[in-house]
């Protein structure tokens, strides 16, 4: 840790709301002095540099990455729309918080995580469910084998169809998006961060269009095994084509960990509190007139309370914000990590389109298979 702290000069690029919730916890923590903005729509720009009071707002991501304030940035654009600012603020050579995934497309990761390692450049990537108390709880009795050898998990992950309609309308290409890609990648990570000691080899999926396939040429759900080299298995799916009425704002996840030596079962379903109403409170990700029943929690960023976000999504902010500053090491994905995550998520939507295995590691001109 740093004796003193580094003064920041925040770079938010992208400011949709993920942009505002990290912009508005920055505007709160003591290191940071400066934030400058930019984002396409100036309606946007205006409304969330005014709620951050921002000091500098653009349209042009590398005219604010030249200002020479900017020692800090994160990426916070659509999904698709990463891997150019990301390469601009390599270039510009500054530690980065960048929302996931690194690309969409396999090869473009692979080039972007390259670029970062070879620059050397301290890049983390949001997968804000690290910072939710109970998988951290969950990762240490495993760290320090308690359950002994992993031989087993599973996890479920239900999700509103809200979110896959949402994704759906931003992209002109729907084959580049998937349920795995966008949603389940984030129960994935955290498997992975639990048997981060083990090499997956082979995986094995199938999944399912009936819902989504017809209006968006999307995919509703998938289902799959990931097989590693020591013999364990990771037994996953996901479905965010529930009904527009499913109380889930968005996640309803569980989890459970098989050892030699003992079991852990994790119940991330947000059903603990359960809000039923008249008039709907516009809860969660794409708030929706229909929805009169909530399990409050459901939201991965966390909840609004007394005017500020309360949550994983604060936490994982000023805990970069502090690794920036002091040099505190935080427990947030690397690039590297987040490249395999992609690469997994490729393996099983190809491997369902094929209707077969698919060897591990996948290289990236075989992810455009998965399309």
């Amino acid at each position: 840790m740093k004796k003193s702290a580094k003064g920041i000069g925040l770079a938010i690029i992208g400011a949709g709301r993920v942009g505002l919730f990290r912009g508005e916890v920055a505007a709160r923590h003591p290191a940071v002095e400066w934030i400058g903005i930019a984002e396409i729509n100036p309606e946007r720009a205006k409304l969330v540099a005014d709620k951050v009071g921002a000091d500098f707002v653009t349209s042009d991501y590398r005219e604010l990455l030249r200002r020479p304030e900017v020692n800090a940035v994160i990426i916070a654009t659509d999904e698709h729309l990463h891997v150019d600012p990301i390469m601009a603020a390599v270039e510009r050579g500054v530690p980065m918080l960048i929302e996931k995934p690194l690309a969409t497309d396999l090869a473009e990761s692979a080039r972007v995580l390259q670029a970062i390692e070879a620059a050397g450049i301290d890049a983390v990537v949001g997968y804000t469910q690290r910072f939710r108390r109970k998988w951290l709880s969950a990762k240490e009795k495993v760290r320090v084998g308690a359950l002994g050898d992993v031989t087993l998990v599973t996890s479920r992950a239900f999700m509103n169809r809200l979110v896959a309609i949402d994704n759906y309308k931003r992209t002109d290409d729907p084959s580049t998006i998937s349920p795995m890609v966008i949603s389940g990648t984030h129960a994935l990570d955290i498997v992975m961060w639990y048997m981060e000691e083990k090499t997956p080899v082979e995986v094995y999926a199938r999944s399912v269009d009936k819902v989504l396939g017809p209006e968006y040429g999307g995919i509703d759900a998938t289902a799959g095994m990931i097989m590693f080299s020591d013999g364990s298995v990771y037994h996953l799916n996901i479905s965010w084509a529930l009904p527009v009425t499913w109380p889930g704002a968005v996640y309803s996840l569980e989890v459970g960990i098989n050892g030699t030596d003992g079991v852990i079962t994790i119940d991330d379903t947000h059903r603990d509190i359960v809000m039923a109403v008249s008039a709907p409170q516009s809860e969660g990700y794409a708030p929706d007139q229909r929805r009169l029943v909530d399990f409050l929690g459901s939201y991965p960023p966390g909840d609004m309370a007394l005017g500020e976000l309360r949550g994983p999504m604060r936490e994982e902010t000023d805990s970069w914000l502090n690794r920036v500053s002091l040099g505190l090491p935080t427990q947030a994905a690397t690039a590297a990590e987040a490249h395999r995550n992609l690469m997994l998520t490729k393996a099983l939507d190809l491997s369902a389109k094929l209707k077969r295995p698919v060897q591990l590691p996948l290289e990236p001109e075989l992810g455009l298979a998965a399309a």
